[in-house]
């Protein structure tokens, strides 16, 4: 693609796309010669502009003489044009103070970070908690509720709990339960949550389990404890995609707006961004989601002290200040790891 633009049609591009971030209005030749010192009449930069948009770089709207960057204009901008900002110490300060952990639960943590990305970037924030099932398991408890119904507590490295309220095929004494517990914390040591759920299939298999009638109510309520389970999504800043112009069209709105609604559609859009390293910038069509169209994505993983990796990131316009965002995703994510490592 490189090959293609001349310094002239590389310079002429750019100077469109970074108006139009601006202005989110078409932009013409002689805006182009007015607001950039470049000398060249407006005839010159009309032509290279009907190149540039031949090559698939710009589009006409039917409504005005003008041109917009097309998403494979943004993504070559992104590649071989943007020069990214440093960010000041000043908001270096201010995130850090946005996300920091001191008294709170890496909920309040993680739903503090959509917030301040949000802010920040003025587009939305969004942040995917770790997946259960990447945690290190540490311990599970077995506590009686009633005749059958028992209170599982799975415990991982990481201090992540969940509770879950399972019934028992049979009446199970107490001090079975803790023999239970007892067996399984032995028996998944080290392993990942995932890991924990193959391993306990696999025992259950076993000829040992078929003779042992405790290893098999042990492992049959252990299944229902580590069943599979989605991560938490925290979104903040909707109402910022509905401020910018281009998404001013009402029937837009309520698709863009059904598309967030969706748990497992956020999900969908960053299990790709989650198996990927360093900073991930998905172009319009580049998500893959038909209700979008007209949205950029921008992704960083973060990392805990166990490995367990989750993902943040900033939805916006495709003219999105990508200057502007990319940095201030890259800095939460390090700083987010790096929080959550010390605590």
């Amino acid at each position: 693609m490189d090959e293609q633009l001349s310094s002239r049609g590389r310079q002429i591009l750019e100077a469109i796309i970074e108006d139009y971030i601006v202005t989110a209005e078409p932009v013409g030749s002689r805006t182009i010669t007015r607001r950039h010192p470049m000398s060249l009449s407006p005839a010159t930069v009309r032509n290279v502009m009907a190149d540039l948009e031949e090559m698939g770089f710009l589009a006409s709207p039917h409504t005005s003489a003008g041109r917009i960057p097309t998403d494979k204009a943004y993504r070559f901008y992104v590649n071989s044009l943007l020069s990214v900002r440093n960010i000041g110490r000043d908001e270096q300060e201010e995130i850090l103070r946005r996300c920091s952990v001191a008294g709170k639960d890496m909920a309040e943590v993680l739903k503090e970070t959509s917030r301040m990305l949000s802010s920040t970037s003025h587009y939305m924030g969004i942040v995917v908690a770790p997946r259960f099932d990447a945690n290190i398991f540490r311990q599970i408890e077995f506590v009686r509720l009633g005749s059958r119904r028992i209170l599982a507590i799975l415990v991982s490295r990481n201090g992540t709990v969940q509770n879950r309220i399972i019934e028992a095929d049979e009446e199970i004494p107490a001090d079975d339960l803790v023999k239970m517990s007892n067996y399984l914390n032995e028996l998944l040591e080290g392993l990942t949550i995932a890991q924990v759920r193959k391993k306990l299939l696999q025992e259950m298999q076993s000829d040992k389990a078929r003779y042992d009638q405790l290893m098999a109510r042990a492992l049959a309520l252990s299944t229902k404890t580590v069943n599979e389970d989605d991560a938490e999504v925290f979104i903040e800043g909707q109402v910022n995609i509905f401020d910018q112009p281009e998404f001013a069209d009402v029937a837009k709105m309520k698709d863009i707006f059904r598309t967030f609604e969706k748990k497992s559609t956020i999900l969908q859009l960053f299990d790709r961004a989650l198996v990927a390293e360093g900073v991930q910038i998905y172009i319009g069509a580049e998500s893959h989601l038909s209700d979008m169209p007209g949205m950029s994505l921008i992704t960083s993983t973060y990392v805990t002290g166990q490995n367990t990796l989750g993902v943040l990131g900033v939805v916006g316009p495709t003219r999105m200040g990508y200057a502007k965002v990319i940095p201030i995703v890259d800095y939460t994510a390090k700083l987010v790891s790096r929080l959550l490592e010390m605590e």
